[in-house]
This record gives structure tokens, C-alpha cells and sequence, in this order.
């Protein structure tokens, strides 16, 4: 039988306030926390672009795309646990919540560890393979290293934050977040520098720095839980969980997988991509970094809106409330405007000065800011395109979705890229970006409106 459920995260159901009220707050600490995660990447970035050199700086941006690669399943874990445990908590089910909670920690935990062990063996292969400007390879293939050692650790943390916001909690992932990313803006410069005793670790300060981040938040993460009472603390129930349930692991794995896939295809495709940037030398691998720095605080937010949708069309479809389902989806759209428009608009008027951030090169910073004006505005579009995705996504419908989203990557964004690159040169790859984020969102729109608006969708869990 279903057990009362405590409730402290966001209330979806609450008839006195507006939809796109409830959706804003519960915004505020997710897209404060994807900033917050952008803004320890972005000082790292910028501790070592100003402190060691461009060189440095391209060697962390050429691991990019790989690091993405290899934490896609994980996402697509993380995404197909979201739904499930929206929908259990929209029917409040303590009990199953933590059932699946508990399945896909442990999950994520044989993930992380498998993932450290391959990519440190396979790392100087995929940097070749990638054909990493020479002058940058050996630092690049040193901080790729040193990072995928520590996904055993990143991997549960990351999971913990994406189950608390299936219960409609944004706050304290926001609260772990502050606490991860002032210790690691704090902590970079001392191991780069080599201050109070500490040793000096070149590129690989921003892995390091990041580990010890992570473990402080993330234990302080457990500690919090269990002084609030919260339904997901870890407990010896969230213990014996851990060996796996694999008839819920195989219902995340089944909405998982193709989002996971979605993500791994991206990621490819960024790879692509790099490899077409690398061709023009370290300048323009760095400013490819540079650039998605700043993209990144116009980019979470948009996410951010698409993975709210998808939670609370999750609740509402577990509490059988389908009537609300409309409402989540108008507020998302209309704030994704809002939000996404206010933030092009400021990126675009102070691109040199936050490119400067960055590049000191005079050359560099040119290139980085004409394919910084080629691609800002098609992440409003992305951003519509991620709200249609994740509210269909909510009822467990991920098979379209994922395809529509790697058929516009793979045959409209990659060709063009390359198509345009021998045509325009290093701008040409970048005019891929919007033209695809315009097919994608054609796609989806017509999908829901034609086939997903007329189902009926049933809880799964």
C-alpha cells in the first residue's frame, strides 16, 4: 500500500498559485545550480587560461566532448530515474521512491567505477583519435586521465541531485552546489600556483580541485538529508536497495537508454566537431572552448526549463492530474523566452568583455567572438525544443524523441558543419548549430502535436 509521502520540494498541485509560478520557483536554485556548475568550470577555465597559458587552456577544452561522452549513460540513467520517481512521488509512494532511488545509486556507483578504469587506459588513444594539436596532447591527455578517475565518486553525487529534484526539491542540490564551487574556485589557483605547500599540478589542478569539491559536498549533501528527515536520505533502506532491483533498473534503462543514447550521439557529434575546430589550429580549439563556456550560462537554463517539465508532467501523470499536463507545458515555453531571450540579449552586448574572461590573444578572442555571434540566438529555440522533448518524456515516450533529436544532429547539424567548414572555413562549422536547433524543434513540435497530444498516458511505476 502507498505511504503518506512528506512533501518538501514543490507542490505542483497547489490550485491557489499559478503554474508558471510554481515551475519559476522551482527554477530559480535549478538554473542557479547549473550556473553554479558552469561557474567551477568557467573559473577553472579562466585560473588556467590566465595563470598557465592558451595552450593550457585547449589542452581542458579538447577533453570536453569526451568527458561528455562517457557521462551520457549516466545522464540517460539519471533522466530515466526522474521519471520514475516523479511518478511514484506524484502518487505518493515513499516506499518505491527510495526503492528506485536506492537501484540506480548503486547503478551509477559500478558505472562510475567502470568508466574511471577504461577511460585512464584509453585516453592517449582518443586524444590521437581526435587529432589533438601536438603542442597540447600530453597535458590534455594528463588532465583526461586524472578526471575520469574520479567519475566513481562524481557519478553517485551527480545521481543524489537529479533524484531530489524528482521529489520537486531544487534547493538543496542548489545549496550542494554552492558548497562544491566556492571550494573549488578556492582550491584551483593554490594547486596551480603551488601555494601553502601544495604541489603544483598544471593543468590537472582543475581535476584534483574538483574531486575534493565534490567529496566535501557531497558528504555534507548526506548529512543535510538526514537532519531535514527527508524521504531520500540514505538510510539502511536506501543501503539494501543498492544491490539493484532489475525489474526498476530495467524500466529506468528503458526510458534511460535512449535519452543516454541522445546524449552519447551529441556527444559524437561534438567530437565531430572538434575534429573540424582542431584543423585550424590551438587557437581555434581554444576558442571553441571559450565560446561553450559562455553558451553554457544560456544553454542550462534552457535544459533547466526542459528538465522542470519533465518532472512535474512526471507527477502529474502519477498522481493521474493529465488535466495539468497542458498548463506545465505553456509556462515552461513562455518562460524559456523570457529567461533564455533576457540572457542572448546580455551575452550579445558584453560578448568581448566575457570572451576576455577567457583569451587574452588578441586573435583568438576575434575568432572566438564571430562564432559566438553566429550561434547565441538559436539556443532560445533549443531551449523550446527541450521543454516539447521533456514533457513527452515525463509519460515514459522517449523512442521519438531521442530519434528526432539525433536525426537533427547527425543529418543536419554534422553535414552542414562539414558542408559549410570547406566553404566559409572555422565559421562554416559553427552555422550548424542554429540550423539544427530550428530542424529539431520542426520535428518535435509535429510530433507532439500529431501523436503525443493524443495518447493517453498512465503511470509506469
Amino acid at each position: 500500500m502507498a505511504q503518506a509521502l512528506r512533501r518538501p520540494g514543490i507542490n505542483v498541485f497547489d490550485e491557489s498559485t499559478p503554474m508558471w509560478r510554481l515551475l519559476a520557483v522551482f527554477l530559480v536554485p535549478l538554473m542557479l545550480s547549473n550556473i553554479l556548475q558552469a561557474a567551477s568550470s568557467t573559473f577553472g577555465s579562466i585560473w588556467i587560461g590566465r595563470l598557465i597559458g592558451t595552450d593550457a587552456l585547449g589542452a581542458i577544452s579538447a577533453v570536453f566532448p569526451i568527458l561528455f561522452l562517457l557521462a551520457s549513460f549516466l545522464i540517460g540513467i539519471a533522466s530515466g530515474s526522474t521519471v520514475l520517481i516523479g511518478q511514484a512521488y506524484g502518487a505518493k509512494d515513499e516506499h518505491r521512491v527510495k526503492k528506485i532511488a536506492g537501484t540506480v545509486l548503486g547503478a551509477t556507483l559500478y558505472l562510475g567505477i567502470a568508466i574511471a578504469i577504461v577511460g585512464s587506459l584509453t585516453s592517449p588513444y582518443l586524444m590521437t583519435l581526435l587529432h589533438t594539436p601536438s603542442s597540447i596532447v600530453a597535458r590534455a591527455d594528463a588532465y583526461a586521465r586524472v578526471l575520469f578517475l574520479t567519475f566513481p565518486l562524481f557519478f553517485p553525487y551527480l545521481a543524489y541531485t537529479t533524484f531530489l529534484r524528482g521529489t520537486g526539491d531544487s534547493t538543496t542540490p542548489f545549496y550542494a552546489l554552492i558548497v562544491s564551487t566556492v571550494l573549488s574556485i578556492a582550491i584551483t589557483p593554490l594547486f596551480i600556483l603551488g601555494w601553502l605547500g601544495l604541489p603544483k599540478l598544471d593543468v590537472v589542478s582543475v581535476a584534483v580541485s574538483g574531486l575534493i569539491a565534490q567529496a566535501v559536498a557531497f558528504a555534507w549533501l548526506l548529512l543535510h538529508l538526514r537532519r531535514m528527515n527527508h524521504p531520500l536520505q540514505f538510510d539502511r533502506e536506501t543501503l539494501s536497495d543498492m544491490g539493484i532491483d532489475w525489474t526498476i533498473l530495467a524500466a529506468v534503462v528503458r526510458i534511460g537508454v535512449p535519452t543516454g543514447l541522445q546524449m552519447i550521439m551529441v556527444s559524437l557529434a561534438e567530437i565531430a566537431v572538434l575534429s573540424f575546430v582542431n584543423r585550424f589550429g590551438a587557437s581555434a580549439t581554444a576558442s571553441y572552448g571559450a565560446v561553450n563556456q559562455v553558451v553554457s550560462y544560456v544553454q542550462f537554463p534552457a535544459i533547466s526549463i526542459g528538465i522542470a517539465a519533465s518532472i512535474f508532467g512526471a507527477q502529474c501523470i502519477g498522481a493521474k492530474r493529465n488535466d495539468k499536463l497542458g498548463s506545465v507545458i505553456r509556462s515552461a515555453v513562455g518562460l524559456n523566452y523570457v529567461i533564455g531571450g533576457l540572457l542572448i540579449v546580455l551575452c550579445y552586448a558584453f560578448a568581448w568583455d566575457l570572451l576576455g574572461w577567457f583569451i587574452v590573444d588578441p586573435h583568438t578572442l576575434t575568432i572566438a567572438h564571430g562564432l559566438l555571434m553566429i550561434t547565441l540566438w538559436s539556443y532560445a529555440i533549443f531551449g523550446n525544443s527541450a521543454v516539447l522533448s521533456g514533457i513527452m518524456r515525463s509519460s515514459g515516450d522517449v523512442v521519438w524523441p531521442t530519434t528526432i533529436s539525433v536525426v537533427s544532429i547527425w543529418f543536419v547539424e554534422v553535414p552542414v558543419a562539414f558542408f559549410l567548414m570547406h566553404r566559409l572555413g572555422l565559421d562554416g562549422v559553427w552555422f550548424g548549430y542554429p540550423i539544427a536547433y530550428c530542424s529539431g524543434l520542426v520535428l518535435q513540435f509535429c510530433y507532439y502535436e500529431f501523436v503525443w497530444k493524443r495518447k493517453t498516458h498512465e503511470r509506469l511505476v
